[in-house]
């Protein structure tokens, strides 16, 4: 985009160009003219390191050494060959006719099996690009394969239901089993046993068997299996949990879920001290290295559903539907103390439904739809920490006197509704207040964290903190009404009437003592243009002069919480799970 035009400099990467980056720092006489977006999920640019795109969509991935192999869905079927290093393309490989779905190279490397729609596996000679060997007689797509460690045999899983062994040197099928009722999904050698192998199938059940004796076949669950590298132990999953069990023993030593119910493989780090799955375009880390296995951190960068994902000495790599393969630092999963203490426990990509900042203790909150409540640092954008909380329905999150506190609204059937305060680090509840049958709209902390504001279609109420009392009720008409509130101190504004508001640190308030006051603050807002009921694009607005601070790409237009001010800082949550954090100290100082 900026060598097509190069003014998308300004528009594009500057405002969003992290502070750590050399675009940032080279052109950052022309950032201090503009708006700043300085903070995010990350400082940096991300972990993703690369991105390889291609005109079609990257089907199936390999690698070994400094080599990968991509299969693509493509009308000429062809297998491509990259370079680890440099992502640049080493040779084609031809000789399928129809889409190749499966691919694994030999322990050395030098050898390549694929398999694919034509229903045919062909063994590769990787250095000269020659098939060495052909083997026929699936009826059906092939949708995984694997090779032994001594490169003896060859193992097939197919829509068709079977599972066949073949002979590298002759070519001959040398035996075939129907362990599962459905299409096989994954079939994989023990690294260092060829006798052994597990297979998993569309049925939802994994199989871990002898080649000599696979009618003795020990049964587990999942759609999808893998060896870790010493072959103790195996990695299965479901469509939202991953199981870890020893291949002795099938003993379960981790159980591992995630938010969403798209889970569709599952596999280990190289040294077998994480988990790596993917689930819609998200891949998730677990660390299950201790005696608490967590997740540790996720990668998010795809726009589309991940199909694969391989490891590489230095990089976990991933292909996406969206003609993309991107390259994974996994030196980040590094347990250095310093990257560790940057990674939450739990990191998750639920959808935000909640955000607040307070840029005097230099933190931003967020809340997502699963409870989890995150603390996010202004100056380097990582989050510090993540706490699971019990918060459902409508919340807000603030640092009151050194401690996190997290309001929400919630109610059961028939009964009204309540206001729960509680405290973060103790997990304790600190109060329940308010009986409210009405939907609310907002929910505010007071600054100084005594009293709890809430937002309802007919008035604006506030509670003591302390007390648990109601110190004041103001009726709205209709015609005021927003979803948001701005709160400074005791006084409080509709955020479409920020030139009247209610101070309600005077006693007995009462709907007739609104205030011709300034919030005092930006009086920027946050709009949209929708075509055909989905929000195209957004813009921050000046609401005194009408003009328009800055433009947000597609991206960051479907906003799902926010945005929230405190002092010259705006903050947005996403339903991809992310933050966006604006700073316009400089607007505001003009």
């Amino acid at each position: 985009m900026i060598c097509n035009s190069p003014s998308q400099i300004y528009h594009s990467a500057l405002p969003f160009s992290p502070p750590s980056s050399w675009l940032h720092e080279y052109y950052s006489a022309e950032l201090s003219q503009k708006a700043k977006v300085v903070k995010g999920l990350q400082a940096e640019w991300g972990m993703s390191s690369r991105t390889v795109s291609f005109d079609q969509i990257p089907q199936v991935l390999a690698c070994q050494g400094d080599t990968i192999a991509v299969g693509l869905r493509s009308c000429d079927c062809n297998i491509i060959i990259l370079d680890v290093t440099t992502g640049s393309q080493i040779s084609v490989l031809s000789k399928h006719t129809d889409w190749v779905r499966a691919l694994t190279f030999s322990v050395h490397g030098k050898l390549l099996v694929s398999g694919g729609d034509d229903k045919t596996i062909n063994l590769w000679d990787v250095q000269t690009g020659v098939v060495v060997q052909t083997f026929h007689g699936h009826s059906l797509s092939i949708t995984s394969v694997s090779i032994s460690p001594d490169c003896s045999t060859v193992v097939s899983g197919s829509w068709d239901g079977q599972i066949r062994l073949w002979n590298v040197v002759t070519g001959e099928c040398c035996q075939i089993t129907s362990l599962h009722s459905h299409k096989v999904t994954a079939v994989s050698f023990s690294l260092v046993d060829p006798q052994c192998l597990v297979s998993a199938s569309e049925d939802g059940i994994v199989r871990h068997w002898n080649v000599n004796d696979h009618n003795n076949a020990a049964t587990y669950v999942g759609y999808h299996v893998a060896f870790s590298s010493d072959s103790t132990k195996f990695v299965s999953c479901g469509k939202m949990a991953i199981t870890v069990q020893g291949s002795d023993s099938g003993l379960i030593t981790a159980k591992l879920s995630v938010p969403s119910d798209d889970l569709n493989s599952c596999y280990f780090s190289p040294d077998d001290r994480f988990i790596i799955g993917a689930t819609g375009s998200t891949v998730y880390i677990w660390d299950i290295s201790g005696s608490d296995p967590h997740i540790t951190t996720t990668f998010v960068g795809h726009t589309s559903f991940i199909n694969s994902l391989t490891f590489s000495s230095t990089f976990l790599i991933s292909a996406s539907e969206d003609g993309s393969i991107k390259f994974w630092r996994i030196s980040m999963l590094s347990t250095d103390g310093v990257v560790a203490k940057q990674l939450s426990p739990l990191l998750t990509s639920a959808s935000i439904e909640s955000v607040n900042i307070q840029a005097s203790n230099g933190v931003a909150f967020s809340s997502d739809s699963t409870g989890v409540i995150k603390v996010w640092d202004i100056l380097t954008g990582c989050c510090m920490e993540s706490f699971k909380t019990p918060a459902k329905g409508r919340r807000d999150v603030q640092l009151i006197a050194n401690s996190l506190i997290v309001v929400w609204y919630g109610w059961k059937i028939g009964t009204p509704a309540r206001i729960h305060v509680w405290d973060v680090k103790k997990e304790e509840l600190l109060q329940t207040i308010g009986r409210c049958w009405s939907r609310c709209l907002d929910l505010r902390i007071s600054e100084d964290g005594s009293k709890v504001f809430l937002l309802d279609h007919q008035s604006i109420q506030a509670w003591s903190m302390l007390t648990g009392d109601v110190v004041g009720v103001v009726r709205i008409r209709d015609q005021q009404l927003e979803n948001s509130l701005i709160v400074n101190g005791s006084r409080v504004w509709l955020s479409n009437t920020s030139s009247i508001g209610w101070d309600f640190g005077n006693p007995g308030l009462s709907s007739d003592m609104q205030l011709n006051i300034s919030p005092n603050k930006p009086r920027f807002v946050f709009l949209g243009q929708t075509v055909q009921n989905q929000i195209k694009s957004s813009w921050i607005e000046d609401e005194a002069t009408g003009s328009q601070v800055l433009c947000l790409p597609e991206r960051f237009a479907n906003v799902s919480a926010g945005p929230r001010w405190d002092e010259q800082y705006l903050v947005v949550g996403y339903h991809s799970g992310e933050v966006l954090i604006l700073d316009f100290s400089h607007i505001c100082s003009e």
